[in-house]
């Protein structure tokens, strides 16, 4: 594991739906269509089973599903190299929601494509878009770390309030940390630094 915090893309980013259409690979949860509705915020996380930093996020995940039912679409992506990672492949990624009682779409970026148009970097690596589809959010969900206090969400949550009441999202919004997204051999993008 390298311990990476996340690359802050450029807030007002467009979402890359075309792209994540085209690349991924649907695992468990329902369409990804269904998830990013014209004129609703999406969140978008990148996860994987074997991550403790993700371990320690599960629960606040699942509890985030069911507030953000009918307000946001959520979408998680694994895309960390199952040659490396094989635990990190379908099988496990559904047995992860499965154990979580997730419903939302989980799906494979087998090219990590999608990971490189979002800049990602560490699971988990969280994406919050506005109702036009732009970044409006990215960074950690709370400031907890596996073995401290559990995870609440409160950033990620302060900046949905903000977004679904029309206001402006809180600053500062601090990087997301967690273990390095797991790269193809020979393809690590110029961010990875491990």
């Amino acid at each position: 594991m390298v311990l990476t915090s996340s690359t802050m893309l450029p807030l007002g980013t467009p979402l890359p739906l075309d792209a994540m259409r085209a690349a991924l690979r649907p695992v468990s949860g329902g369409p990804l269509a269904a998830a990013a509705p014209a004129g609703s915020p999406v969140l978008v996380l990148f996860l994987c089973p074997h991550c403790p930093f993700v371990k320690h996020v599960e629960a606040e995940l699942t509890r985030l599903q069911g507030d953000l039912e009918g307000q946001a679409g959520l979408i998680g992506l694994c895309s960390n190299s199952t040659a490396s990672h094989p635990q990190d492949g379908p099988a496990g990624m559904a047995a992860q929601a499965a154990a979580c009682g997730w419903t939302f779409p989980y799906l494979q970026d087998p090219d990590q494509g999608v990971a490189r148009a979002f800049r990602a970097a560490c699971t988990p690596d969280v994406f919050l878009f506005d109702r036009a589809h732009r970044l409006a959010y990215r960074g950690q969900l709370d400031g907890s770390r596996p073995g401290g206090e559990p995870c609440d969400g409160r950033d990620l949550r302060a900046a949905l309030a903000a977004l679904l009441e029309g206001r402006p999202v809180p600053e500062p919004q601090r990087p997301a940390i967690g273990c390095n997204i797991k790269w193809r051999a020979g393809a690590e993008p110029p961010w990875f630094g491990g």
